[in-house]
C-alpha cells in the first residue's frame, strides 16, 4: 500500500528542558503542541537527547519549527559576555538542538516561530546579544516576569500583561493595529539584534518584544511573549496559523 502523507504540515517542537523531557513533565510543553494542532499543523515533539546526525535527519523530515520557552538561560559565552549573577544555568542540550534546527531552517528556507527563550536563542544564533537580567540591568518599572518557576508546587497566577508597540512587519499585519496587549514571563531579552533580524515590537520601557527575519523571504518570527498561553487571543492564533500556512507553502514547493 502507498504511504499516506499527512495533509497537515509537520511542525517540530523541541522539549523545553532535558529535565522536563526525562520526567515527561508535560503541562507547559503540551500548550505549544495544542496551539500548533489548533492552527492546523501536526506537532512533532522533538527530543533534546538525539545524537547530532539523528537530529539533523529528523529536522530534514519536518516542515517548520516552534522554538519553545524555557526556564534555562543561554550561556552568555555565546555572545561574549560575562555571566550576570542573576543568569541561571544553561541547558546545553537545548542550545544544541535549537542551533541545529535554526541552521537547517535558515539554510533551506523552513519557517520558524520562536517564543520567549526561543527568541533569545534565535538572536544569539545570529550573532546578537542579550540583556541578562532586565530588573537589575534596566531598572524598569515594567514587570516582565512573575517568576513562576521559582515556586514549585504553588499554583501559577494569571500571566502579567503589558502593552507592546508594533512597527511594520508580519506581527503588525497579524495584530491589525500598532498596539497590542501581550503576556509576559521572562527576565532576559534582546540587547543587540542578530544579523538579518529587525525589531518589530517594543514594550513601553523599550524591551524588545518581537523580531523578524529579513535575510530572505522565509517566514521567521520571534516573540518574547507566550502566544501558546493565549488561545483566545487573535494575534496569538494568527502567529500559529501563519506559521502553518508558511509551512504549507514551503511543502508545496518541494
Amino acid at each position: 500500500m502507498p504511504v499516506q502523507i499527512s495533509s497537515r504540515p509537520r511542525i517540530g517542537v523541541p522539549w523545553r528542558t532535558v529535565e522536563e523531557e526525562a520526567a515527561n513533565k508535560r503541562p507547559k510543553i503540551d500548550k505549544y503542541l495544542r496551539a500548533v494542532e489548533l492552527a492546523g499543523g501536526e506537532p512533532v515533539l522533538m527530543s533534546l537527547m538525539l545524537p547530532s546526525d539523528e537530529l539533523k535527519r529528523e529536522a530534514a523530515s519536518l516542515d517548520a519549527f516552534v522554538l519553545t520557552g524555557s526556564p534555562a538561560d543561554l550561556d552568555p559565552s555565546h555572545f561574549h559576555a560575562k555571566r550576570h549573577p542573576a543568569t541561571v544555568d544553561a541547558d546545553a542540550a537545548r542550545e544544541r538542538t535549537d542551533f541545529t534546527l535554526l541552521e537547517h531552517a535558515l539554510n533551506v528556507g523552513k519557517p520558524v516561530l520562536a517564543i520567549c527563550y526561543g527568541t533569545q536563542s534565535l538572536n544569539v544564533f545570529l550573532g546578537g546579544s542579550l540583556i541578562q537580567d532586565i530588573p537589575t540591568e534596566l531598572g524598569t518599572a515594567v514587570c516582565h516576569s512573575p517568576e513562576k518557576d521559582e515556586h514549585p508546587g504553588v499554583p501559577a497566577p494569571d500571566d502579567l500583561t503589558h502593552d507592546a508597540q508594533m512597527s511594520t512587519g508580519r506581527v503588525f499585519d497579524l495584530a491589525g493595529t500598532n498596539r497590542a496587549r501581550i503576556n509576559t514571563s521572562h527576565h532576559q531579552s534582546i540587547l543587540e539584534a542578530g544579523r538579518g533580524l529587525r525589531v518589530t515590537a517594543l514594550a513601553p520601557d523599550g524591551v524588545v518584544e518581537a523580531v523578524e527575519w529579513t535575510g530572505d523571504a522565509n517566514w521567521v518570527v520571534g516573540v518574547q511573549w507566550h502566544p501558546e498561553r493565549m488561545p483566545e487571543d487573535v494575534l496569538a492564533q494568527g502567529l500559529f496559523r501563519n506559521l502553518v500556512s508558511a509551512a504549507l507553502q514551503v511543502r508545496a514547493l518541494k
